[in-house]
């Protein structure tokens, strides 16, 4: 018997060069296992998930996701439509989801120019309000909600796309009744409010030099005056054509070199070209205009689907060549179903922008995925 187990552990240790067989790993699955030690690997949720209305949505965001974010129900307009009216009953169930399946959640977001409640930046008589009061109302929102999740949410995007692509701050009603400190505040109040939560700084388009370079210096400028910053999100909504990858890797690692986290939040990839330009009113040209960028209606050809698929690990390859970095990859979106893009830029549009099908079903990106993940070392 000795002898027999002696002969059969050598001839398992042969067949796996020389490794233990009780040592072989179990291979990933899912995305959630496939990047467990790299990043983490999120999806935003919609109303009808995190209330679980939409099972099949449900089964998949359990079983592949380890972080979550709300696309709306964190936004100010619906946390405070009226002011001094907190409406906390949705966005409570969303965090209480993401406990319940140990992902981590970010709350999304405190400042933004959009989704905003008109009430916030006027006076009972529709006037203007002063700086002195869009600061106290600013503080008030940012305490009560913050303070709302102290401990339970962990990152915040406090200050959600307050700079130009030329690198010039938006004229955004923040902007111009507070000045560009109204960022500074922001961040400050919500330490205030939960000194252990982190702290971000999210926008789009950030592989642009310009608004690399503008978010740099206010990062810079913020941390000079000892304001905590945690992290920048790098929004990615991208295309076939757009960003050059060589522009998104130069702009992980200038934001990495400010000593923050860097996190790829919003991530579709559009396989539909681009919108050029606006059309006349003549109808026939309407028609093949419409035709030409709403070209895959009932699917994806196999040569679009397969340079759709490169161009998802291209990026992938990007991230994992920089998990040092990167904290956290978030696709904006479960399923090609109710993905914003399918109306952005123009409405009615197909399109095949995330991991999973309109049935909730896996592409073959996914698994494309989790073997890159398994290729890449800890």
């Amino acid at each position: 018997m000795k002898l027999f187990i002696s002969i059969a552990v050598a001839g398992c240790l042969l067949m796996l060069g020389g490794e233990p067989c009780l040592a072989k790993e179990k291979k990933a699955t899912t995305l959630r296992e496939a990047f467990k030690g790299k990043f983490y690997i999120g999806t935003a949720l919609n109303r009808a998930q995190y209330m679980g209305y939409d099972t099949k949505a449900d089964e998949v965001v359990k079983k592949q996701f380890s972080a979550i974010v709300a696309e709306n129900c964190m936004k100010s307009e619906n946390l405070q439509p009226q002011e001094g009216k907190f409406f906390f009953d949705e966005a409570d169930k969303f965090v209480a989801y993401g406990e319940k399946n140990k992902m981590f959640v970010t709350g999304h977001t405190l400042i933004w120019h959009s989704q905003t409640p008109r009430w916030l930046f006027v006076d009972k008589d529709g006037k203007e309000v002063s700086r002195e009061v869009l600061i106290e109302r600013m503080r008030n929102h940012i305490h009560t909600v913050v303070g709302h999740y102290k401990g339970r949410i962990k990152g915040w995007d406090v200050v959600n796309e307050a700079i130009e692509d030329d690198g010039s701050f938006r004229k955004s009603r923040f902007y111009k009744i507070i000045g560009e400190d109204f960022i500074k505040l922001a961040f400050q109040f919500a330490h205030e409010a939960d000194p252990d939560a982190e702290l971000y700084y999210n926008d789009y388009s950030m592989y642009l030099p310009g608004k690399r370079e503008g978010v740099v210096r206010m990062v810079k400028s913020l941390q000079a005056q000892g304001v905590k910053i945690d992290g920048i999100g790098m929004q990615g909504h991208v295309g076939m054509d757009y960003p050059a990858l060589e522009d998104e890797e130069n702009s992980i690692v200038a934001f990495a070199s400010l000593g923050v986290k860097v996190m790829i939040t919003e991530l579709d990839l559009s396989a539909l070209p681009a919108p050029k330009g606006n059309r006349g009113a003549n109808i026939a040209d309407v028609a093949a205009y419409q035709e030409q960028i709403n070209p895959y209606k009932k699917g994806l050809p196999a040569n679009v689907e397969a340079a759709w698929e490169n161009r998802y690990l291209d990026f992938f390859k990007l991230f994992l060549k920089h998990k040092d970095k990167i904290t956290r990859v978030t696709l904006w979106g479960v399923s090609d179903k109710g993905s914003w893009k399918n109306n952005f830029p123009v409405r009615g549009r197909t399109d095949y922008p995330l991991l999973f099908d309109r049935d909730y079903k896996a592409k073959n990106i996914v698994s494309k995925l989790i073997n890159l993940a398994a290729q890449t070392k800890q």
